[in-house]
């Protein structure tokens, strides 16, 4: 899932491809979803193509961090919803259709009927012990 300049929102990006702007900055646009889960459902992606989180700069994620909430509190101001989901799904296996990094703001109304819903297990802490020290290392 590598990008090439050819996806939707590259083409949405270079206007080719029209799009309900909501947001726009230097680094970071958002739209409204044209097939949305409820009314509001808002698509925030980097204006630099890139597929996944891990292969963002931190200039670039650092702008998400800053957009994303100021565009979930004019959301949920303009549409009066209180509740939200935030998704971002990275890489085909894992649910991303469109290979551009993006997040899903999806307002949840009270007769909202999508789900988000998993079936956790408890954690094995003997491995998460292992786990973590490794993880925490490959940062340090």
């Amino acid at each position: 899932m590598s990008g090439n300049g050819n996806t939707i929102f590259s083409l949405i990006l270079s206007g080719e491809v029209p799009s309900h702007k909501v947001y726009e900055d230097e680094f970071v646009y958002a739209f409204l979803d044209i097939n949305p889960l409820s009314r509001g459902h808002t698509l925030v992606i980097p204006k630099v193509e890139c597929p996944t989180m891990d292969l963002l700069s931190e200039i670039a994620a650092s702008a998400l961090g800053m957009a994303l909430p100021k565009i979930c509190r004019a959301i949920m101001k303009i549409t009066g919803a209180e509740n939200y989901n935030i998704i971002q799904n990275n890489g085909e296996k894992a649910g991303q259709t469109v290979p551009h990094l993006h997040f899903h703001i999806i307002p949840r109304y009270p007769e909202s009927t999508h789900s988000f819903v998993w079936n956790p297990s408890p954690i094995d802490h003997s491995d998460a012990s292992k786990l973590s020290k490794a993880i925490f290392h490959e940062l340090g």
